[in-house]
C-alpha cells in the first residue's frame, strides 16, 4: 500500500512539473525525486526507466479523468447537455495539456504510448455518443461517424489550447466557441413523442 502511494507521489511530481515547465518533454528523474520528496532510487524501484513512468502518468490521468469526468445532464434539453459536455471537456483539457504534448512528441519512439493515445481519443467520442444521443439518433451510421469525428477534432486538447494560449480565451470565452460550433453541426433535436 505504502509502495503504491510512492508511486502515486511520483507520478504526480511529474505530471506537476511538465505543467509548470511547458516545453519539457522529460523532467530529470532528480528533479522529479526532490519534487516527490524521494529519492531517484525510489523512482528507479518503481518504474525500470522514464518512459514507463510516463506511460504511467497516461494511465493516471486517463482514469482521473474519468473519474472527474461521468456523463452529467444526459436527459437534459439540447443546450444543457452541450453545455455540460464542453464544461467536462474543457476541464479534462484544462487538466491534461501538458502531458498531452509530452505524449504526441514521445508517441512514435515509444509504442506503449499509441494505445493510450488511442483510448483518450475514443473516450471523448463515447462521451459524446452518450450526451448527443437525441441528435444523433436521427443520421445514418455513416453521417453519426464523421459528425462524431468533427466534434472530436473540434473538442480536441490541442484545440482547446490553441484557444487559451495562442488566442488569449479565458475558459469561459473558449467554451463559448466550443459550444456555438457544436450546436450548429448537431443536427435538429427530435421532438419528443407524446
Amino acid at each position: 500500500m505504502r509502495s503504491e502511494r510512492t508511486k502515486q507521489l511520483i507520478i504526480e511530481a511529474y505530471l506537476a512539473l511538465l505543467r509548470e515547465n511547458p516545453g519539457i518533454q522529460m523532467p530529470t528523474a532528480a528533479r522529479i525525486a526532490e519534487r516527490a520528496g524521494y529519492s531517484v532510487r525510489s523512482i528507479f524501484e518503481r518504474f525500470p526507466d522514464l518512459n514507463k513512468l510516463r506511460a504511467a502518468a497516461a494511465d493516471y490521468q486517463l482514469a482521473h479523468a474519468a473519474a472527474l469526468a461521468p456523463p452529467r445532464n444526459v436527459d437534459g434539453d439540447r443546450s444543457l447537455r452541450i453545455r455540460s459536455q464542453v464544461e467536462t471537456r474543457a476541464g479534462t483539457c484544462e487538466r491534461g495539456i501538458a502531458l498531452w504534448r509530452v505524449l504526441m512528441m514521445s508517441v512514435d519512439q515509444d509504442e506503449e504510448l499509441k494505445p493510450r493515445v488511442r483510448v483518450a481519443r475514443e473516450r471523448t467520442i463515447e462521451r459524446m455518443e452518450i450526451m448527443y444521443r437525441p441528435e444523433l439518433s436521427t443520421m445514418s451510421p455513416r453521417e453519426r461517424r464523421h459528425l462524431l469525428i468533427a466534434l472530436e477534432a473540434i473538442t480536441d486538447i490541442e484545440s482547446w489550447a490553441r484557444m487559451r494560449e495562442l488566442h488569449g480565451l479565458t475558459i469561459e470565452e473558449a467554451s463559448a466557441v466550443w459550444v456555438r460550433a457544436i450546436d450548429r453541426l448537431l443536427p435538429p433535436t427530435p421532438s419528443a413523442t407524446p
